[in-house]
């Protein structure tokens, strides 16, 4: 009985093991991948006051935050996961008052920093002051 309990072990922990090498290799094959060259993004914001401005960027940057420093559109603080974007065309969110900057693509929050965040020609972006956690 003994052999039968150790040989289902094995097989479950080789099975769970092919279940994770499949989800990584199915990440990998699908993970967003940066456009080589030049691209023609536009990126909006949304100011506190709810005005809109519309910035037209031609960039060879693979991610946003390059293609938006590039600009000096945003600013922020480094952290273990890039950067926290505190400034945005000028404007600056206060973390006391719960504000801070929503990142979205084609009206999509982001699931992904600006650092993680790769670009393709002809996408829209969106930099939208919120208050409120």
């Amino acid at each position: 009985m003994q052999k039968k309990t150790k040989l289902i072990s094995i097989i479950a922990v080789c099975v769970l093991i092919a279940l994770v090498v499949g989800a990584l290799l199915l990440y990998n094959a699908n993970k967003p991948q940066a456009q080589a060259g030049d691209k023609n993004i536009i990126v909006t914001v949304v100011h506190k006051d709810e005005s809109k401005k519309e910035f037209k960027i031609n960039t060879s940057a693979e991610n946003l935050r390059k293609a938006c420093e590039e600009q000096n559109l945003i600013a922020g603080d480094e952290s273990e996961y890039g950067l926290y974007v505190k400034t945005v065309d000028g404007e600056t969110a206060d973390d006391a008052n719960q504000e801070w900057w929503c990142v979205t693509k084609g009206g999509e929050m982001l699931t992904t920093g600006v650092d993680d965040t790769m670009i393709a020609d002809g996408e829209q972006y969106e930099f939208t002051f919120t208050i409120g956690w």
